[in-house]
């Protein structure tokens, strides 16, 4: 596993720590129907602390994913959420099930641009890292602004892949803009999409375009995570559609496939939420302790966490899931 830089040699976070977490941090933006809002997690004691920016699945918001956010803030990372335009919370429809949301959403004319504004959203982030810093109490002069990640579920996952030099490709043929930001150094993916073509169902490739996509940019490290009974209404190739990045992305050089899980990794948006289908408390602290140990890995050159903790995931009686690298 290489990276560019090793960044937490100097941070004396060492084990788990309490964490504060600040919400809603307002961010000043233009042309925007909402505010950006963003919830802010980290471990009260520590300095050089890593920064992960998340992107949510579709529909949620800042204040979920808590299982992953409260995993990484406490062993020492700052973890940044905002809430993207296409959140319940800021909708209508927030008390519909998924399938009543998702036809709101598309009837919204809007939505055929949503991807581009999630993207946009993660850079204000970065632009105005010296604002959010401030709003948050103690955490002044305490961030490694050298050391940046991003992970995203589902739709969340596509924005972050943008972000590290996924293209969309138009109907022309033709790549759209290259909107990938140097300044994140890593990412996780989290059931993320595959690419288009023959690969997508007829009602993918009519209502979300933006997944006609390519790959080749995607150089950083990343780590892809993967249900095998992920069935999607998006994809005619079934559950190894949303391993493609890892088949396809020289920067992709870790896969996590998790026996039985499903699009929602056994609950990662949250604890006792109804949009989970495949509960399995094992399974969440999987992804969350690979994915930070995959994290910590990349910036710190001293850490054994990823060895550890990859081995005792792989060596279990009864393994939950495989670990494939290239």
């Amino acid at each position: 596993m290489s990276s560019e830089k090793k960044c937490l040699e100097r941070s004396d976070i060492i084990a788990q720590s309490p964490i504060i977490s600040v919400a809603p941090i307002r961010l000043s933006t233009a042309g925007r129907e909402h505010d950006l809002q963003v919830r802010v997690s980290a471990p009260v004691i520590g300095d050089n602390l890593p920064i992960v920016l998340f992107a949510h699945g579709f529909a949620s918001s800042m204040d979920a994913y808590a299982p992953l956010v409260h995993y990484w803030a406490a062993r020492g990372f700052v973890v940044i959420q905002p809430t993207f335009l296409d959140s319940r919370t800021l909708a209508s429809y927030h008390h519909t099930d998924h399938q009543e949301a998702v036809k709101a959403y598309l009837a919204n004319p809007r939505s055929a641009t949503a991807w581009r504004q999630r993207v946009a959203d993660m850079k204000c982030i970065l632009d105005q890292l010296n604002y959010i810093e401030s709003a948050v109490p103690g955490l002044v002069g305490r961030l490694d602004r050298s050391c940046i990640a991003a992970a995203g579920h589902s739709f969340g996952a596509h924005t972050v892949g943008m972000l590290l030099g996924a293209r969309v490709i138009k109907p022309d043929g033709s790549l759209d803009d290259d909107m990938s930001d140097v300044r994140i150094k890593a990412g996780i993916l989290l059931s993320a999409g595959g690419s288009g073509g023959d690969a997508l169902s007829q009602f993918g490739k009519n209502h979300f375009p933006y997944l006609e996509q390519t790959f080749t940019g995607l150089t950083k490290p990343i780590m892809v995570v993967a249900g095998d009974q992920d069935h999607s209404p998006l994809t005619v190739r079934g559950p190894e559609w949303f391993t493609e990045v890892y088949q396809l992305a020289s920067g992709a050089d870790t896969l996590i496939t998790l026996f039985g899980g499903e699009h929602m990794l056994g609950g990662i948006s949250g604890y006792l939420v109804r949009e989970t289908t495949d509960e399995d408390p094992d399974r969440v602290d999987a992804v969350r302790s690979l994915s930070w140990a995959y994290l910590k890995s990349i910036f710190d050159e001293q850490s054994t966490a990823w060895e550890a903790l990859s081995k005792r995931f792989s060596d279990h009686d009864h393994p939950i899931g495989r670990i494939d690298t290239k």
